[in-house]
């Protein structure tokens, strides 16, 4: 996917020359991507002098849409000559490896245009940066924080000061452990923004984070909690460390425990970090949205 900003400079090759060893390469493989306009031209040629010009500009308008290769047919004859060209210039569209449309002569500015806008009828347009994030986000919860991170990187490409895509990719840091990294990213949300939802939900979960490397391996607390299962503090590490390695639910079960057995613990203490756990999460999580209804029973009940 690629992200083109409204009112850039054309991508890469998008206008380039080719030859007779590089036209499979240039214009049938690149057609399968988006149409290639092939232009057939020659130095003596008058007529391609006054079309070439437009041909770039109309390229360029589009967008990425379409792209235009140049073939010298002085210098490469063979393949003009395969395909019946007779008299320049002559511009075929190919499409999905196949020549499609095509038309001969020093064309007007308007006729190339409605041109390419034929070609390219029904192509879908870029998309748009909500949609991009929605795909990050989903690719996130499918627990693959690479792409995510690649995905929210191209947003930033296009953008650098989106909030919504400097959360994600900062999410995406801490899934994989990299808390620098993470943190670097939010360093640059505006403080203007530092109170935005999705910001906070990151910073809660480098918080927790950090928390988790001062409490030690899960296994050891689980066997601190099972010698005893009044030491809350023990039970409370060990809910932090659970929700560093991902099990939500557990994390979940071992701080309710300890709000059953002494809500009162640490200033509420249990309860306070299960909210952070919620915040860190996002309201649609799966673990938030159980974790609230068991909270509620036992704080209701």
């Amino acid at each position: 996917m690629t992200i083109v900003e409204q009112g850039s400079g054309p991508t890469p090759d998008l206008i380039k020359e080719t030859t007779t060893q590089t036209f499979v390469k240039d214009v049938i493989e690149e057609s399968k991507h988006q149409p290639v306009l092939i232009d057939f031209w020659a130095p003596w040629c008058g007529p391609c002098r006054q079309l070439t010009p437009i041909l770039e500009k109309a390229v360029r308008a589009a967008q990425g849409k379409v792209k235009l290769v140049k073939m010298n047919i002085d210098e490469h004859p063979a393949i003009p000559g395969q395909m019946g060209i007779q008299s320049i210039p002559a511009v075929i569209a190919f499409v999905n490896g196949q020549p499609a449309d095509g038309f001969m002569g020093a064309v007007p500015e308007s006729q190339v245009t409605a041109f390419i806008n034929k070609l390219t009828a029904g192509m879908p347009g870029e998309p748009n940066i909500a949609e991009i994030l929605k795909e990050a986000e989903a690719v996130l919860a499918e627990g693959d924080p690479a792409t995510a991170a690649q995905i929210y990187a191209e947003v930033l490409a296009a953008d650098a000061t989106n909030i919504a895509a400097l959360a994600g990719l900062a999410k995406c840091y801490v899934a994989t452990g990299a808390v620098e990294q993470a943190k670097q990213t939010l360093a640059m949300v505006p403080e203007s923004k530092r109170n935005d939802a999705a910001v906070k939900a990151v910073q809660t979960s480098l918080d927790l984070a950090e928390q988790a490397k001062a409490v030690g391996p899960v296994t050891e607390l689980e066997q601190k909690v099972a010698a005893n299962p009044l030491d809350h503090q023990a039970r409370f590490d060990l809910a932090t460390a659970l929700n560093a390695s991902g099990k939500r639910t557990e994390a979940t079960e071992a701080l309710l425990e300890i709000v059953k057995r002494d809500r009162k613990w640490n200033e509420d203490g249990a309860r306070k970090q299960l909210v952070q756990f919620f915040e860190a999460w996002g309201p649609g999580d799966e673990a938030t949205v159980e974790g609230r209804k068991r909270l509620s029973t036992i704080l209701f009940s």
